[in-house]
């Protein structure tokens, strides 16, 4: 049976001037540069005059071992997102004024994620016996490398969010 443990949760919040499809190209390539699966659960959009509301769900595996895989679920919320032009270099460039672009992170540790271990009860013990005594400093660093993904994705998404919309509105805000 499949042990879902969930690491680390992680909030960007962006406010100012992008692009949607380089934002959402550059988050998807990065999780395949990475090695990740990426699927992407459900996407909803809402218009409502010139404004739109985008809420998406990913998850995205990656097989460590036989036994560890990492799993990072992201919920997109984008609120108020308008078209706007601006003058970049005395040119004139369509982009989106984000009224506010959230992205929760969650990273998930799965054990025995494809059920090997867990159909009898004697496996159930080994399985036990195992994780508790031939596999803990296996699980911390497996562990770690949750915590790192997810913190590099956060930090490497801040990165690009801040390049994408420098020099066009001076009031990027993260929190």
């Amino acid at each position: 049976m499949v042990e879902k443990d969930t690491i680390i949760k992680e909030k960007i919040k962006y406010t100012g001037l992008g692009e949607f499809k380089p934002i959402y190209k550059f988050a998807r390539d990065w999780f395949w540069k990475e090695d990740f699966a990426v699927v992407e659960d459900s996407y909803t959009e809402k218009v409502m005059g010139s404004a739109k509301e985008i809420e998406m769900e990913w998850t995205a595996n990656k097989k460590i071992t036989d036994y560890f895989r990492i799993t990072i679920k992201l919920k997109w919320r984008i609120l108020n997102m308008t078209d706007v032009e601006v003058e970049v270099e005395g040119k004139r460039k369509k982009m989106h004024n984000f009224g506010e672009l959230g992205i929760e992170m969650k990273g998930i540790l799965e054990k025995d994620y494809s059920s090997k271990w867990g159909a009898s009860a004697y496996e159930r013990f080994f399985k036990e016996v195992y994780q508790k005594y031939v596999v803990p400093q296996r699980t911390e660093r497996k562990e770690d490398q949750t915590r790192d993904f997810v913190q590099d994705f956060k930090e490497e998404m801040k990165a690009f969010l801040e390049l994408s919309g420098r020099g066009y509105n001076p009031k990027i805000n993260f929190s």
